[in-house]
């Protein structure tokens, strides 16, 4: 049984402190050791199955093979289709691959973009692989997903039907990079199916890890050819698509221009020449299918050609490779938007500044708590997370004084496994400016904040889309970022980078964990006129004794929407408040227990404005705040979701076992670490803590 997934979001998140998922030091996807299952393969002369992707039905999908080829599939490694498999033939090319019966033409397109970065290539698909030297039938591949880079484990049976490839192939028979990286990604994505489809600027960033720019190329102003002019000479990948529907669907319809509708190219270089005098400017774009070009003004055989200079000549290429030259202006008519994916913020403003620093904020939406949806609704709205936003004062190059110097990427990410099942959702982002007499405020600003601060940036619409970014130009001061679905109670996780020229210093407004601001009642020696009525003949409560005293006790006076308090949440008190761990309660446990749970449910009450009989997440955040908790935005998501029932409601004997477990846990850490902000526990002891509380 794989351990709980707050174990491993702490150790996420303590991996990330520590430089995991970075380029050099990847995340291990599915926690899978490429290493490790390497060398165990080899040692007992095994070729590697991948158990968590096999060479099944369900890892290609339904969609894109018919029932009855699906049936004839063989899944078979390469040695077994060629008799001299190779990992790549004389580099890695654009012209390598052939699209196979996969709609993901946007994927591949990405992959033509990822040929021209050799160094970025070089990281992805770690091309010292091979099927000669200590091969084990295992490979492995980087990709960047959702802030972390990844190493994603398969083995080589690759789908076939009639001893071909199912899907992407190589042009050269016995070369296979290409199949294999598609299928590490199709592993990334769920199946072979869920990356039928798709917008090809997620695979570019899914390769560079960088900032994402679309530019829809009807409203493209002049800086455009300079942007793909500065992205051409540097680490950076290009893609674009015609219009007609959504990027990738298959069975696109050929134009009688040689371009196909609904289709994802990539974007391979830019160049000037002159045609009798004048200056023009030309785009270069693949076909991934890896045939079918352009066959208007400077396509392979257009007579212009026969018009530029000699020195120009060198860019007339005429073979069927499906690459091809065309004018800017052919391109942004006849392409609707293109994709920049790259590593330097500069490429997109032209600035002179040598570096941009970034910072990386993960988060989650979640209903009740943080999904509070646009603006629309302030008091709604005031609920989602906040970032406060510190810029310092800098010494900028006179060139740049009025060029960008922050740039907001929020990205959503699904917490579905499949790719086609994840949903995104209409994301957005507004920015405020914080006054100085506000400065020194703690804490997450309230609705009033709202309809008087200053609203300085947002995103230009809410977007359905992975990924939004907006540049701005800010002074030095304080703001506050609020990234939001449009509508509330949208649950998603999400990631927010802000890069910045000057300094900047960036916090949840929401803070880390958990702040005790007070003391629960304290205890005293009086005695418990209910106890002697329920207590054994040794004066002692087990569980059952105290479900009846709870239960027949609490509720006088106020309308009970359950059936009250479980035997198992009372077995829960009692350890709580077992002080001798005899599984039972003596009179100064039970009073102290009792004092406690009347504290709650007053406030309880008190809080529940809405009379509903149980505490909605808003009101539960006042709830604790007033027994003496302050949560962070995290921690109340943490809560939510083991405390709440499925409408997000949380009831009074719920409650009550949420706050005295929470001081409980606060007490019994400030002991171990001695007032210190960590503490060591052997084995035996933390299973003696964690299996009776």
């Amino acid at each position: 049984m794989p351990a709980p997934g707050v174990c491993l979001n702490i150790l996420s998140e303590r991996h990330l402190k520590d430089g995991q998922g970075s380029p050099n030091n990847p995340e291990k996807f599915l926690d899978q050791d490429f290493h490790r299952l390497k060398q165990f393969c080899l040692k007992e002369r095994l070729g590697f199955v991948d158990n968590l992707f096999p060479p099944e039905m369900k890892s290609i999908g339904l969609g894109p093979l018919k029932r009855d080829d699906l049936w004839r599939v063989v899944w078979k490694r390469p040695h077994e289709l060629v008799p001299n498999p190779v990992y790549i033939v004389q580099g890695a090319s654009r012209f390598d691959f052939i699209q196979g019966r996969l709609g993901n033409c946007w994927f591949l397109a990405s992959v033509g973009a990822l040929t021209f970065q050799k160094r970025i290539m070089k990281h992805i698909i770690h091309d010292e692989q091979n099927f000669s030297v200590d091969y084990a039938g295992i490979f492995h591949f980087k990709f960047w997903r959702f802030g972390s880079w990844v190493d994603v484990v398969i083995d080589d049976k690759l789908p076939t039907v009639d001893g071909q490839l199912v899907f992407v192939q190589s042009k050269t028979p016995n070369e296979f990079w290409p199949a294999l990286l598609e299928k590490a990604y199709a592993k990334v994505c769920g199946s072979y199916a869920d990356m039928d489809a798709g917008s090809i600027s997620e695979a570019l960033m899914d390769f560079t890890g960088g900032p994402h720019m679309n530019i829809k190329l009807s409203e493209a102003s002049e800086k455009l050819w300079d942007s793909m002019r500065r992205a051409s000479q540097s680490e950076s990948l290009m893609g674009c698509g015609t219009p007609g529907g959504q990027a990738g669907l298959r069975q696109n319809n050929v134009l009688p221009n040689g371009l196909v509708e609904m289709h994802a190219y990539t974007v391979t270089g830019v160049a000037e020449v002159v045609c009798k005098g004048h200056p023009v400017k030309l785009v270069r774009i693949f076909n991934p299918w890896g045939h079918g070009e352009w066959k208007s003004d400077w396509s392979d055989r257009s007579p212009l050609w026969e018009l530029v200079r000699p020195e120009d000549q060198k860019y007339k290429v005429v073979l069927d490779n499906g690459e091809f030259w065309m004018s800017m202006d052919d391109f942004c008519r006849n392409f609707s938007d293109m994709d920049i994916c790259c590593s330097d913020v500069n490429v997109f403003t032209g600035s002179h500044s040598s570096s941009w620093k970034t910072e990386v904020h993960r988060g989650h939406w979640v209903i009740g708590t943080t999904a509070g949806g646009c603006s629309n609704d302030i008091d709604s709205f005031s609920k989602n997370s906040q970032f406060r936003v510190t810029l310092k004062e800098t010494v900028e190059d006179p060139r740049d004084e009025s060029s960008p110097n922050l740039l907001v990427s929020l990205i959503q990410k699904s917490h579905k496994r499949n790719r086609h099942l994840a949903t995104n959702f209409h994301i957005g982002f507004n920015i405020y400016e914080v006054c100085r007499n506000l400065k020194d405020q703690s804490g997450k600003f309230p609705a009033s904040f709202f309809r008087n601060a200053r609203l300085v940036g947002k995103n230009e619409s809410y977007i359905n889309a992975r990924e939004i970014m907006e540049f701005f130009r800010f002074k030095a001061g304080e703001y506050l970022i609020v990234p939001s679905t449009f509508q509330p109670n949208e649950a998603s996780s999400f990631l927010l980078t802000v890069y910045s020229k000057t300094e900047a210093i960036i916090e949840d407004s929401s803070g880390y964990g958990i702040t005790r601001t007070k003391i629960i009642p304290r205890d005293n020696d009086e005695s418990f006129q209910l106890f002697p009525q329920y207590a054994d003949k040794y004066g002692e409560l087990d569980a059952e004794r105290l479900q009846r005293l709870l239960n027949e006790n609490l509720y006088a006076g106020h309308s009970q929407k359950t059936t009250g308090f479980s035997l198992d949440l009372c077995k829960s008190l009692v350890a709580l408040m077992d002080l001798s761990v005899t599984g039972r309660l003596s009179e100064f446990e039970c009073l102290r227990l009792w004092k406690r749970v009347v504290f709650l449910k007053d406030i309880f009450y008190g809080m529940d404005v809405s009379h509903t009989g149980s505490l909605s997440l808003n009101e539960l955040r006042n709830a604790l705040k007033f027994a003496g908790f302050v949560l962070s935005d995290s921690m109340l998501n943490l809560m939510a979701v083991r405390y709440g029932d499925s409408s997000g409601e949380i009831t009074l004997e719920n409650f009550v076992v949420l706050v005295l477990r929470m001081d409980c846990m606060a007490k019994t850490f400030k002991r171990l670490s001695a007032g210190g902000p960590n503490m060591m526990l052997g084995e035996n002891e933390w299973m003696h803590l964690t299996m009776y509380s």
